[in-house]
C-alpha cells in the first residue's frame, strides 16, 4: 500500500463518480472516501494525509493487522471484511466511527473498542468468537443499532438469539433480522435475574470509574497549580519515611505527643498553601484566557481589514486587467502594466504594514501577559517560601524539644524492661550518643525533604511561566512569517499573471500556439 496505489484509487473513483471529468490534481487531505478493495494489500499505511476521509473500504485484501489509522479522525465507515485479521486494535482515534465491518476474518475476542462511542453498526460475522460473555462487551455502545455475529461459534449456542436480545436491549437487528418485541420481552423475563446482576456490576464499575476520574482530575488540577500532594499529610509522612530510629523514639509518650502536634500544625500549613495554590492557579488561568481572547480579537480585526483591502484591490485589479486585454497599443499596454505592478506593490506594502501593526499590538499584550504572570508567579513563590520556612521552624522546634527528652532516655530500657524489644532499640535507648546521632540525621533528612519540595514548586512554577510566554511568542512568530510569506507569494502570483498577459499581448498568435 503506497502513494501510487492511493492516487490510482482516487483517480478511478473520481472517474466513476464524475464521468468525463479530467482530474488535474489530487489532494489527499480533501478526499472523503477511498475504496481499496481487492488489491492484495498486506499492510495499512500512507494514510496520514487523509484527515478528511469519512469512508474507507479495505475489504478483500490480505491484511493481518489493524494499524495506520490514527490520523483518520473523521472516519465514520470502515470496512475491513475478508482479510486475515486476528485481533481488534488500532481504532482508538476513530471516535466518529459509526459502521465497522470486520466480517470474515480470524478474530476470537471483541476488545479495544472503548472509544467508538458513536458505533451503530457492528459486523463481525464468520470469525472465531466463542464466548457469549464476550458479547456483553457491546453493552457499552448505547447507539448500537445492528450486530451481525452469524457464522461464529457463539451463534450456534442454544438460546443465542434470546441471550443477545436480553443483554443488548437497544439492539434492533441481529444477523440482518429484526428483533421483534415478543422476543425482547421473553428474553427480558428469562434473563431478568442475570441482567440485574450484570447491571449491578456495571453500576459499581461505573461508580468506581467516576471516582477514579474525579481523583485523576483533582490530581491534575493540583499538579497544574504546583501544589500536588500538599492537601494533606503527604509531605509530613515523607519526612519520617524509612527512619527506624525516629520510629523507635516515637514510642516514648512525650515524643509521640510532640509528633502529633507537629503533624497537625504542618498539615494545616500545607493545606493553606494548597488552597492558595489553587486560587492562584485560577487567577493565572483567567489572565491567560483573557490574553487569548484579546489576541483572537486583534487577529480577527486584522483579518477583517486585510480582507477588505484585498476585496477592494481585486475588484479594481480585475477591471484593470479587462482594460489591459482590450488595448493594442504596445506603449499604452506597458504603461498600464507598470501601473498594475505599482498597485500590486502598494497592496503588498499595505498588507505588510497592517501585519506590522498587528505584530506591535500583539507584542504589547504579550509583554503585558508576561508582566502579569511573572508578578503572579513571583507572589505565589514568595508565599510558598514563607510557608516552607514556617515548616522548617516547626521542624526545628520539634527537634529541639525531642533533644531535651532524649537526654533523659538512658534509663528507659531499665525502667521499662521489655523482653520483646529488639536489640537495636535497646541500644538506641541505652546509648545517649546513638540517640543524639539518630536525631541529628533525622533532623537533617526532614529539612532536606522540606527544601526539596520547596525547590520543586519554585522550579516548576518558573518553568511553566517561561514555557507559556515562549510558546506564545514562537506561535506568533510562525504565524507572522507564514502571513508575510503568503502576501509575497500572492504578489508574485499577480506579477506572473501580468508577465503572461504581456507576452500574449506582444507575441504573434502563431508563436503562442506552438
Amino acid at each position: 500500500m503506497d502513494e501510487e496505489i492511493l492516487r490510482k484509487a482516487i483517480a478511478e473513483q473520481v472517474a466513476e463518480d464524475h464521468v468525463g471529468l479530467i482530474v488535474k490534481e489530487i489532494h489527499f487531505d480533501e478526499t472523503l472516501k477511498l475504496r481499496l478493495g481487492c488489491r492484495d494489500i498486506l499492510k495499512i499505511n500512507h494514510l496520514w494525509e487523509f484527515t478528511s476521509l469519512a469512508r474507507l473500504d479495505l475489504n478483500n485484501n490480505i491484511i493481518e493487522k489493524i494499524e495506520g489509522l490514527d490520523h483518520l479522525i473523521n472516519l465514520t465507515w470502515l470496512n475491513l471484511s475478508f482479510n486475515r485479521i486476528e485481533k481488534i486494535e488500532g481504532l482508538v482515534s476513530l471516535r466518529k466511527l459509526e459502521v465497522l465491518n470486520l466480517s470474515n476474518n480470524r478474530i476470537s475476542v471483541i476488545e479495544n473498542m472503548d472509544t467508538l462511542e458513536k458505533l451503530s453498526h457492528f459486523l463481525i460475522a464468520n470469525n472465531l468468537l466463542g464466548q457469549l460473555d464476550n458479547v456483553l462487551y457491546l453493552r457499552k455502545f448505547k447507539n448500537l443499532f445492528t450486530v451481525n455475529l452469524h457464522g461464529n461459534p457463539v451463534s450456534k449456542e442454544d438460546d443465542y438469539k434470546s441471550s443477545i436480545a436480553a443483554y443488548l436491549p437497544n439492539l434492533v437487528c441481529l444477523d440482518y433480522r429484526l428483533i421483534d418485541e415478543n422476543t425482547k420481552n421473553e428474553a427480558s423475563i428469562k434473563y431478568g435475574y442475570v441482567l440485574d446482576e450484570v447491571q449491578r456490576a456495571e453500576l459499581q464499575m461505573q461508580q468506581a470509574d467516576e471516582v477514579q476520574q474525579s481523583q485523576e482530575a483533582e490530581i491534575k488540577l493540583h499538579t497544574e497549580a504546583f501544589v500536588e500532594l500538599l492537601n494533606g499529610s503527604h509531605l509530613f509522612q515523607s519526612m519520617f519515611k524509612d527512619d527506624p530510629e525516629a520510629e523507635t523514639l516515637h514510642r516514648v509518650p512525650e515524643v509521640a505527643h510532640l509528633l502529633q502536634t507537629f503533624e497537625h500544625q504542618m498539615v494545616e500549613l500545607c493545606m493553606q498553601l494548597s488552597e492558595t495554590g489553587l486560587a492562584e492557579h485560577k487567577r493565572r488561568e483567567t489572565e491567560v484566557n483573557s490574553f487569548f481572547s484579546g489576541q483572537s480579537e486583534a487577529v480577527t480585526r486584522y483579518q477583517r481589514e486585510a480582507s477588505q483591502i484585498l476585496a477592494n484591490f481585486e475588484q479594481q485589479h480585475k477591471r484593470r486587467i479587462v482594460e489591459l486585454q482590450q488595448l493594442s497599443d504596445k506603449d499604452l499596454v506597458m504603461v498600464k502594466i507598470n501601473h498594475c505592478k505599482e498597485e500590486i506593490n502598494q497592496l503588498c506594502n499595505s498588507l505588510v504594514a497592517l501585519e506590522c501593526q498587528l505584530i506591535s499590538q500583539l507584542e504589547d499584550i504579550i509583554k503585558k501577559l508576561d508582566i502579569n504572570i511573572s508578578d503572579m508567579i513571583g507572589n505565589f513563590i514568595k508565599t510558598a517560601q514563607g510557608t516552607f520556612e514556617q515548616c522548617r521552624d516547626l521542624e526545628n522546634n520539634y527537634h529541639e524539644k525531642v533533644q531535651v527528652i532524649a537526654a533523659t532516655l538512658e534509663n528507659v530500657a531499665e525502667d521499662n524492661p521489655d523482653e520483646d524489644m529488639p536489640g537495636r532499640d535497646k541500644m538506641l535507648f541505652v546509648d545517649k550518643d546513638t540517640v543524639m546521632d539518630a536525631l541529628a540525621n533525622s533532623h537533617k533528612n526532614h529539612l532536606w525533604k522540606i527544601k526539596d519540595r520547596e525547590t520543586q514548586l519554585m522550579t516548576r512554577a518558573d518553568a511553566w511561566k517561561v514555557a507559556l510566554v515562549k510558546g506564545i511568542q514562537d506561535t506568533e512568530l510562525k504565524r507572522n512569517r507564514t502571513r508575510i510569506s503568503d502576501v509575497h507569494r500572492y504578489a508574485d502570483h499577480l506579477l506572473e499573471q501580468l508577465e503572461d498577459l504581456s507576452m500574449k499581448q506582444f507575441l504573434p498568435e502563431s508563436v503562442l500556439t506552438v
